[in-house]
């Protein structure tokens, strides 16, 4: 019996599997992302340094990542939000 079990369950099975995956794709994504953001400023500083790009083009380019990153940062705080209750904080 059990083999019938696991051959009728397969199918919901991998998809499952499939999803967590994908899941836990994305997650590390969004971990990552802060980290690649932060390599991306220290070449633009080089850039700046060795003169490939002018003080304007640093700015600008400065500026979207500065924002990307704050916006990492308030996402990450959201759902730590979510995930860790306010003890002291009464359920509704």
């Amino acid at each position: 019996m059990l083999i019938i079990d696991d051959i009728l369950l397969f199918p919901m099975r991998s998809i499952l599997w499939i999803f967590r995956e994908l899941h836990n794709s994305a997650r590390q994504e969004m971990e990552n992302e802060a980290e690649s953001i932060t390599a991306e400023l220290s070449d633009l500083y080089m850039m700046l340094e060795t003169e490939r790009i002018t003080e304007d083009e640093f700015d600008a380019r400065e500026k979207q990542l500065l924002d990307r990153l704050e916006m990492i940062q308030e996402r990450n705080t959201r759902i730590e939000d979510d995930e860790d209750p306010d003890p002291d904080k009464p359920e509704e």
